[in-house]
């Protein structure tokens, strides 16, 4: 029976958990603290996720009592969190590793992949996972997909089997940098989406700005090394409309609650836990500007985060801009 490690008592690290059980794997969910796993533990779920429960075939440790062996590692933390939290003797690094967090990191501008390569995982042990997956719907047995990459195709078929249930789908691609960004840059459009839905503008403005979102991360993601086709699949606009749609996407939520009037701090509040749109926009215009790139609704999200701009002027500034060709 394989064994695998899930680095984050989050809703998305307690979810994969879920998938990986099925596969009928051994299972231990690692907390950040003795008190954290205890308390999952003991509630067998978070808060987040209710009416779910973890099977019973599912440990719960602190992270400093990880299993020295595994068969895999998933890192299902926030982004900008992921590099404190794998530099940990704990976590073998000679055994494969997904990582399931969706940024770019602050400072390095490096995607998470490229953060558990310089922690020290080996480059063709690294894999990615992304797609529209919100994890409400998975634990409640709704049917979904992903896409899990890496630049070994027999550890992201290894990822696939695994993650894979009658429920979840999971695809397998050798674009890393494609299926990071998409991953990453999406959730910084999905603020606009959530912003837009809050000033009721409608649908057509919604589908205008999520295909303009769409070249945005296609044109910064391309720079990077991705291919196109990534960004028309499940981790490019496949993410991108489950999380610009459902009000169950934080980042959709956050951007309601500006629009709503909310400063940043009170709809980060609102939005019931990391908004991860919200620290990856200053990072995508830092990355875009090495390339002499222009993501004007990246920056537009940046300067009302930032309290530069009301939601009125960013959308101003957006439908004022020159007509040019589309691309």
């Amino acid at each position: 029976m394989p064994a695998f490690l899930v680095v984050g008592a989050t809703s998305w690290g307690v979810t994969l958990a879920h998938l990986l059980a099925q596969g009928r794997a051994e299972v231990t969910v690692l907390a950040r603290t003795s008190d954290e796993a205890a308390a999952v533990d003991r509630d067998r779920g978070l808060a987040r996720l209710p009416g779910f429960e973890l099977p019973a075939s599912v440990g719960v440790s602190p992270i400093d009592a990880a299993s020295p062996s595994p068969d895999g590692i998933v890192v299902a933390v926030p982004a900008q969190a992921l590099r404190l939290t794998v530099d940990n003797p704990a976590l073998s690094r000679e055994v494969p590793v997904l990582t399931a967090a969706k940024g770019i990191e602050h400072g390095s501008l490096l995607r998470m992949s490229q953060v558990l390569a310089g922690c020290g995982w080996p480059a063709e042990r690294i894999s990615a996972l992304s797609g529209p997956n919100l994890a409400r719907e998975i634990v409640a047995g709704l049917p979904a997909a992903s896409t899990v990459a890496s630049s070994d195709e027999g550890e992201a078929e290894m990822w696939q089997r695994a993650l894979s249930t009658s429920r979840f789908r999971v695809y397998r691609s050798t674009d890393l940098a494609g299926v990071e960004l998409g991953g990453a840059l999406k959730n910084v459009v999905a603020i606009a989406a959530g912003v837009a839905a809050g000033l009721g503008l409608g649908a057509n403005a919604l589908a205008s700005l999520t295909t303009r979102g769409l070249a945005e991360i296609t044109r910064l993601a391309i720079a990077e090394g991705a291919s196109a086709s990534t960004l028309l699949g499940l981790a490019g606009v496949g993410d991108l409309m489950a999380t610009c749609y459902s009000p169950l996407s934080r980042n959709h939520r956050f951007g309601e609650r500006l629009a709503a009037g909310d400063t940043a701090e009170q709809a980060m509040a609102a939005a019931g836990g990391v908004v991860e749109g919200a620290a990856t926009a200053p990072v995508a215009l830092a990355l875009a500007a090495r390339h002499g790139l222009d993501l004007p609704i990246a920056e537009q999200v940046n300067a009302v985060i930032a309290g530069e701009r009301s939601v009125t002027e960013a959308l101003e500034a957006l439908l004022s801009r020159d007509l040019r060709a589309e691309g």
